[in-house]
């Protein structure tokens, strides 16, 4: 049976495409995505409106997690009239989802395309600030809902204010109630929840190289980043990205350096490029693939979608054509971890 706190949003689905995945936003957006010829410093710069779209990091996984054919439940925040506006976009998108409502307004997001360089630029407002109340409400609403699903995929940036040790919270809790949970979160979430146990860990550049004091410029950086997160008992996988490089895999025994696939376009925007790869690693981990397998599928797919303008993310088939192109050395750790 469908969770019954999801019935009213989204589209009916059958017995046999029940969702396994709930993704969590806290701080979501309304993008409003423009494409200008070519931005200019002075003057008035010209644009076109070429798309308006939730997103937030669970969001943009659980869009991915669509394109993949994976049914995939949205838990977010929704705040006042952008928030509303939020839920009808992912009502039209056909997403399932459910909106916590909170006093203060959803925040709006700015991406601009640029043609002449082929780049674009992402604006993005600190969001809204969530009361105690709202605090323990989203606590609760998220807690009940994940116990309704096997994967739980904790990502996208907090809500200015939000207590360091919300995410270890959700954690701890899902960790008791059985639920598999890949984490994506930065800063004081993410130091916090290492406290706690995760099934899988992916950081990004800039978390990675806060761990190790310098900027993840190569494999190597990737491997000092994820011996650090073993370490701390946290997880026993981690997953660092490395741009265009690709990403490295760890496990207790092995490093696995999987190097991206070569683009047939042009790198455009990684906006969503991190999303993508947690989107499709947990659609193979829910499949029954290994972890290896399953970060190779999300190399592939941040591939996919770097070639894209704007917040757009990849389509399928392209993906399962990058993912012949993927390749992955692997070697024993240096330094075993306990």
């Amino acid at each position: 049976m469908f969770p019954s706190a999801f019935e009213s949003k989204g589209p009916a689905v059958s017995a046999a495409e029940q969702p396994r995945i709930l993704t969590v936003t806290l701080n979501p957006t309304v993008d409003l995505t423009f494409d200008v010829r070519r931005l200019i410093s002075g003057g008035k710069n010209r644009a076109q409106l070429s798309s308006v779209q939730g997103g937030g990091g669970g969001i943009n996984v659980a869009r991915c997690l669509a394109r993949l054919g994976v049914p995939t439940v949205a838990l977010h925040t929704s705040g006042r009239e952008v928030g509303r506006r939020l839920s009808r976009l992912l009502d039209e998108e056909g997403l399932l989802h459910r909106g916590i409502d909170i006093g203060a307004e959803t925040r709006e997001a700015v991406v601009i395309g640029e043609e002449w360089s082929g780049h674009s630029y992402h604006v993005v407002p600190p969001g809204p600030r969530l009361s105690e109340a709202e605090e323990a409400r989203c606590m609760e609403a998220i807690v009940s809902a994940a116990r309704d699903f096997p994967y739980l995929v904790l990502t996208g940036g907090a809500t200015p204010g939000l207590r360091d040790d919300f995410s270890a919270d959700i954690l701890r809790s899902a960790n008791a109630d059985g639920i598999t949970t890949v984490l994506d979160i930065a800063g004081a979430q993410l130091r916090k929840a290492l406290q706690e146990k995760a099934f899988l860990i992916r950081l990004d550049r800039k978390e990675a190289g806060a761990l190790i004091g310098r900027a993840i410029e190569s494999f190597s950086d990737a491997r000092a980043a994820n011996q650090c997160v073993l370490e701390t008992g946290a997880t026993d996988n981690v997953v660092t990205t490395v741009g265009a490089l690709g990403a490295v895999y760890s496990d207790r025994e092995f490093d696995h350096e999987i190097s991206a696939p070569p683009l047939s376009n042009p790198a455009r925007s990684d906006a969503c490029a991190g999303d993508s790869l947690v989107a499709a690693l947990t659609s193979r981990l829910a499949a029954g693939d290994s972890c290896l397998r399953a970060c190779e599928y999300g190399v592939a797919a941040a591939a996919a979608t770097v070639m894209l303008p704007g917040t757009r993310v990849f389509e399928q088939d392209i993906v399962d054509e990058l993912r012949t192109a993927v390749h992955t050395r692997r070697s024993l750790r240096s330094r075993p971890t306990k």
